[in-house]
């Protein structure tokens, strides 16, 4: 299992607004070059975003599932991986003073990614996490100064 927090400096509605818009999945997921909501109402129950990984001359396309929405508090994806099964990606967005702590835990779900999962992968995800926080904070915080004036 993978935890990984950051904070930032905006409230939580901001940091909602760049989770359930689908098209900006590729601005804070590291590795998705592209992304468009597929079925349903992102970020509902049930729909699905498409997303294109590409890791120099080779493409992924994949989807992933919303598995629990709870605005603007909790957001559940199972991130699916073809043959290597799929993956629960928790998203805890909590208020914190007028700033936001995200905490997002990870782990594999099905399939036999969870048959090679070790702590070398968890440390591996740790440091995407940390990445993917810092992309997210910077899409968040990019909307401009703060509702109180602060940047």
């Amino acid at each position: 299992m993978a935890v990984q927090h950051r904070l930032i400096r905006r409230p939580p509605a901001w940091v909602w607004d760049v989770l359930k818009d689908g098209s900006r999945y590729a601005d804070w997921v590291v590795g998705t070059e592209d992304s468009w909501e597929d079925e349903g109402h992102w970020p509902m129950e049930g729909a699905t975003l498409g997303y294109r990984v590409k890791l120099g001359p080779v493409t992924y396309e994949g989807r992933t599932v919303v598995r629990v929405c709870e605005p603007p508090d909790r957001l559940e994806l199972e991130a699916m991986a073809g043959k290597g099964g799929s993956a629960r990606i928790a998203i805890e967005i909590k208020p914190w003073g007028r700033d936001t702590l995200v905490i997002i835990d990870e782990h594999p779900l099905r399939g036999r990614n969870g048959s090679f999962h070790n702590a070398a992968i968890d440390l591996l995800v740790q440091l995407r996490h940390r990445t993917m926080l810092g992309r997210l904070s910077r899409a968040v915080e990019s909307k401009g100064a703060r509702p109180d004036g602060e940047s």
